[in-house]
């Protein structure tokens, strides 16, 4: 079964004001079978207009892992915490099987 990814790309992160958001995605992550691949880590933009301040990727053993991680009551949460002191684009995809 191929696994899922959950690729995130911050446009705008207040680090200390998202403690509660990273102890409660954390979680979802864990809830979920997840394991972080990055998570923060040096970047450089090589093609493109991206202007990302901090990019993470989680695995999850499914696609279908990677959505119910983001589906879950404990990253509603997480996304609630975020609100306001956070910009993320965020996708999920489908490695390879």
């Amino acid at each position: 079964m191929a696994k899922g990814y959950v690729v995130v790309v911050a446009r705008r992160a207040d680090n200390d004001a998202l403690a509660r958001y990273r102890e409660l995605s954390a979680q979802a992550v864990a809830e979920h079978g997840g394991r972080f691949l990055v998570r923060g880590g040096r970047f450089e933009v090589l093609e493109g207009a991206w202007q990302p301040v901090r990019v993470v990727v989680v695995e999850f053993p499914s696609y279908d892992a990677a959505k119910a991680f983001y589906d879950s009551e404990t990253y509603r949460q997480a996304r609630a915490a975020r609100e306001g002191v956070a910009e993320y684009d965020m996708l999920v995809v489908e490695g390879l099987a």
